[in-house]
């Protein structure tokens, strides 16, 4: 049954066949722990993957087919681990409003962001580097970093990524494109220290 596509799949399994949601789980568990993963940590990600796919197997009857599988089953997992983040952090703030530093000016002007793009390739892939670039990413804000996954780790197009999340293309694009600004913030300042020190 491996090689059914996903819609054929979905058909089965609302008719009854548990075996073909079996096969949409094998497909899609490791990219939706990943995705899960990213959003939440290591301890609850496990939990994360679990409540996405029995929330999928409850909600399937109603799945209609508008969007692909695929972008179903990442809203879901996308939900739940934002859920999750919600439960730990009950004091959310609105992600759509522009950063600003401790002097309450906006910090993210593309003008101040250093170039780094010419980084030798053996510093880009060193564990340092590695390093600073996930904690730079556990320190994005959640809706940011979701996009950010969804987008440029999951590489799922604008389109898909932005139903995924229910907003509008323009709205995905915007996260997005803050996301990688602080990223590219937090990755200027590693390098900065790292060639002061060197």
């Amino acid at each position: 049954m491996s090689d059914i596509d996903d819609t054929t799949l979905v058909e089965r399994a609302q008719q009854g066949a548990g075996d073909a949601f079996g096969v949409l789980v094998q497909r899609y568990q490791d990219r939706v722990y990943r995705l899960v993963r990213r959003i939440v940590g290591d301890s609850e990600a496990e939990d994360a993957l679990q409540e996405t796919f029995l929330s999928a197997w409850r909600a399937l009857p109603r799945f209609k087919g508008d969007a692909a599988f695929s972008t179903w089953i990442y809203r879901i997992a996308t939900n739940a681990a934002l859920m999750r983040l919600r439960k730990r952090r009950p004091d959310v703030v609105s992600l759509d409003a522009p950063l600003r530093d401790a002097d309450g000016a906006e910090t993210m002007v593309a003008q101040e962001i250093r170039d780094w793009s010419a980084t030798p390739d053996e510093e880009l892939i060193s564990d340092e580097t590695r390093a600073a670039m996930e904690k730079a990413i556990g320190e994005l804000p959640d809706d940011w970093r979701v996009a950010f996954m969804l987008r440029d780790v999951e590489e799922m197009s604008n389109a898909d990524a932005a139903a995924t999340l229910d907003l509008s293309v323009p709205a995905f694009k915007a996260r997005v494109h803050r996301a990688r600004l602080f990223l590219r913030d937090r990755l200027d300042r590693h390098f900065g220290t790292a060639s002061r020190s060197a």
